[in-house]
């Protein structure tokens, strides 16, 4: 059986070797951490480098770049007025639809946060989207189209809602707690263009947050490859790879970085895609109205270029947040679980190094700590969506990054995780791992309390 080894600083200045049996093929025994506290490394607490923002408030995410100059503020706000705009205002010259999901980009990012599942079976579902795919998941629904529209404006029709309720899944912990966790069940209602057919393949998929994406695009790719694993060569479980995915306006294949299963290569085709898909919006990038199969010849785009460009500026400045107690006893201790039971090993404690971006000084050569790989991994069936797109499988999800992650309830009031928000806080998060990281999963099950607890204060610091 083949282990790795950890070297990890304890607070008193001793040292203690921790052996991680990654074997997948057989439980891991229970791991001796005894005094095990992690290293505080010079700089971490600045998660989006020179970024980053020291706001621990209600708005942590919505905030410029604590480096950037003053001059450049007013394009800054001038994108965040785009981002806020609500285009089902008749009295302006173009307006969202007739379908859409949400009228504006702070609907489901509320406060550049993030989204959450909605609160009763019957409610509308507001920052979680529905993909849809045609046969075998295959390309786009031939009547729905890529998403279910669940709104609309007057003289229209929505094309239907879903209806979420959850069934309860329960679990113990070895030192005896109870656990209970959620699994989704999902039903499609008042369909307007007919009932889907048995085995469409459908992705629900909650909003993420809208901060630090200029630091991530802005991560060398050669330094995101180097973490690809997928033959599993050093056998330690994780096979990571990354997602292969075309970039529009040249039809180059680019290395796919943002959403869920990292579908997008750039961050200007994520907005874009995000206006057309979500609002109904075409643009220079995608400029298909609903129901075209080309744009007309004298078609001009609903969201001008100058206004792209602007939303563009401001989603690539949107800052990530400070960390707090970052340095606090139970934090390392926590971090030191992290690492040693594997969480580590997608969730990258290590920082990247930004490249230089022309133009954008203050995502420039910055240290971050997202802590992901943005590679693809699998996830398990309980986390299935049964739906490829691109490279990705149905099982594989791209590591979200965790940055922030301790702010949601800050910034959004609720704290609900994962791609489709059924874990209620960060444990649920947590145990809903599997696949590649099942094994991580089940040694926190056999962690004891206080070692689970201070995992989900190291969490709650980032």
């Amino acid at each position: 059986m083949k282990g790795r080894l950890f070297l990890l600083g304890i607070s008193v200045g001793a040292v203690v070797l921790i052996a991680v049996w990654a074997n997948t093929n057989r439980l891991p025994p229970p791991l001796e951490l005894g005094a095990l506290a992690a290293r505080l490394e010079p700089g971490e607490e600045l998660s989006g480098g020179a970024t980053s923002v020291p706001d621990p408030g209600r708005n942590a995410f919505g905030r410029s770049p604590m480096n950037m100059a003053r001059e450049r503020w007013p394009e800054f706000h001038a994108g965040k007025r785009i981002f806020d705009r609500d285009w089902t205002d008749v009295d302006g010259p173009v307006h969202v639809g007739p379908l859409f999901i949400a009228p504006s980009c702070m609907t489901c990012h509320v406060k550049d946060g993030r989204g959450q599942p909605p609160a009763s079976p019957k409610e509308t579902p507001v920052s979680l989207a529905f993909q849809l795919s045609g046969p075998e998941g295959h390309g786009v629904h031939p009547r729905y189209g890529a998403q279910l529209d669940v709104r609309h404006l007057d003289g229209k029709s929505a094309e239907g809602t879903v209806e979420v309720r959850y069934d309860e899944v329960t679990g113990r912990f070895s030192s005896g707690e109870a656990y209970a966790l959620l699994r989704p069940r999902y039903t499609f209602a008042a369909l307007s263009k007919g009932p889907l057919e048995d085995g469409v393949r459908f992705s629900p998929r909650v909003a993420p947050v809208n901060f630090g994406l200029g630091l991530l695009e802005a991560i060398p790719e050669a330094a995101l490859l180097a973490n690809e694993d997928p033959e599993d060569r050093n056998q330690d479980g994780i096979s990571g790879r990354a997602n292969r995915v075309m970039t529009v306006e040249d039809g180059q294949t680019r290395l796919g970085r943002f959403g869920w299963k990292a579908n997008q290569p750039t961050l200007r085709q994520q907005v874009a895609q995000a206006l057309s898909a979500d609002m109904g919006l075409t643009t220079t990038v995608f400029p298909l109205g609903q129901g075209q199969e080309a744009p007309s010849g004298d078609a001009v785009p609903e969201v001008t270029p100058e206004d792209l460009e602007k939303l563009v500026f401001y989603t690539r400045l949107v800052a990530a947040p400070k960390r707090r107690d970052w340095d606090a006893p139970t934090t390392l201790r926590g971090k030191a679980v992290f690492e040693a039971i594997g969480c580590a090993s997608c969730h990258l404690a290590t920082p990247f190094e930004t490249e230089e971006v022309p133009g954008f000084p203050e995502v420039s050569r910055q240290k971050i700590y997202p802590y992901s790989d943005l590679l693809l991994h699998d996830m398990g069936d309980g986390l299935a969506d049964g739906r490829p797109d691109g490279l990705a499988s149905g099982t594989e999800w791209r590591t979200p990054p965790l940055w922030g992650i301790g702010l949601v309830k800050a910034v959004n009031g609720h704290t609900r995780f994962l791609h489709d928000g059924r874990a209620r806080n960060l444990e649920e998060a947590v145990l809903w791992h599997g696949g590649e990281a099942a094994l991580a999963q089940e040694r926190y099950t056999r962690l004891p309390l206080t070692d689970r607890q201070a995992l989900l204060t190291f969490l709650e610091s980032l």
